[in-house]
């Protein structure tokens, strides 16, 4: 079986909703810190989801779906800064793998990808948070991605725990001079 990551448009992200949110409540339930705490519902997760879909409508956003025989197994998005003087960053966000299909590259396939659409987009520049000693963490670090410190209880893990965050960036190419 192959693992094929590919960009959603919004329509297509809609048809995803429902695998996308029980993706979503598998990363909460298995204490990955995504922002959301234990009992996290398969309604919340739909409400999240459909939030992201306006920025994919509006451009602001890339995101991909890893799928194994048509089933959605990972997502991560890259999201736009806005800024006049920051047209090249992006925010990777949302790196979801489904516990069953972890430790098989799909975690480092779906970075690749991101970085490489993220670099065809213009987005020279991405960072990252995750929580510090996660198994991103480690994904990050093994992809050449350069940590620039710890940001100390910087949230709850779903169980209540207080989290240090690792703030990561990755230049993929030299930002452009500016031309007025």
């Amino acid at each position: 079986m192959s693992v094929v990551i590919r960009a959603m448009d919004a329509e297509e992200a809609r048809l995803h909703l429902g695998a996308l949110s029980a993706l979503l409540v598998d990363a909460v339930a298995q204490g990955a810190s995504v922002n959301f705490m234990a009992g996290f519902s398969l309604a919340e997760a739909e409400a999240y989801w459909l939030r992201q879909i306006g920025g994919l409508e509006t451009g602001d956003r890339i995101w991909l779906a890893a799928q194994e025989e048509g089933r959605l197994v990972g997502t991560v998005m890259c999201v736009f800064f806005g800024q006049p003087n920051q047209p090249f960053r992006g925010e990777v966000s949302k790196m979801l793998v489904h516990s069953t299909m972890r430790r098989r590259g799909i975690g480092a396939a779906l970075m690749q990808a991101v970085e490489a659409a993220a670099l065809g987009a213009g987005r020279s520049h991405l960072w990252l948070d995750t929580e510090t000693g996660s198994s991103g963490d480690r994904l990050y670090r093994r992809m050449g991605w350069t940590p620039l410190g710890v940001v100390p209880r910087m949230g709850y893990a779903p169980d209540g725990r207080v989290t240090d965050a690792t703030v990561f960036f990755k230049e993929l190419a030299p930002a452009l001079e500016w031309k007025a």
